[in-house]
């Protein structure tokens, strides 16, 4: 079965980095776009950032533009998003995320606080 596992998520402080990691299985990693969504407290999902089959990369969010970047190694079945000059606004739950068949398959998860 299609499973998505995300990794890397913690707390850090304004301006610092992580890597974000989402392992794939049970499905072709290599032929489907996969994306990055987060959650704030309450508010809705967004899309952060997706990247297709190929590597080529669309739909980035705004706010991240420059600082976030989206990246995959169809080789290890496995994405990234690493994520540069963190913001409080950027603390939020991050889910990966493919989309094949009609139907919508999610990650756990990973957290992601940045704070002082």
């Amino acid at each position: 079965q299609v499973q998505l596992v995300e990794s890397g998520g913690g707390l850090v402080q304004p301006g610092g980095s992580l890597r974000l990691a989402c392992a794939a299985s049970g499905f072709a990693f290599g032929v489907y776009p996969m994306n990055w969504y987060r959650q704030a407290p309450g508010k809705e999902r967004e899309l952060v950032a997706r990247i297709l089959s190929n590597g080529g990369i669309t739909n980035v969010r705004d706010s991240v533009k420059g600082r976030f970047t989206i990246s995959r190694d169809n080789a290890k079945a496995t994405m990234y998003l690493q994520m540069n000059s963190l913001k409080p606004e950027d603390t939020a739950m991050y889910y990966c995320n493919t989309k094949m068949t009609g139907s919508d398959f999610w990650g756990q998860g990973t957290q992601v606080t940045v704070s002082s």
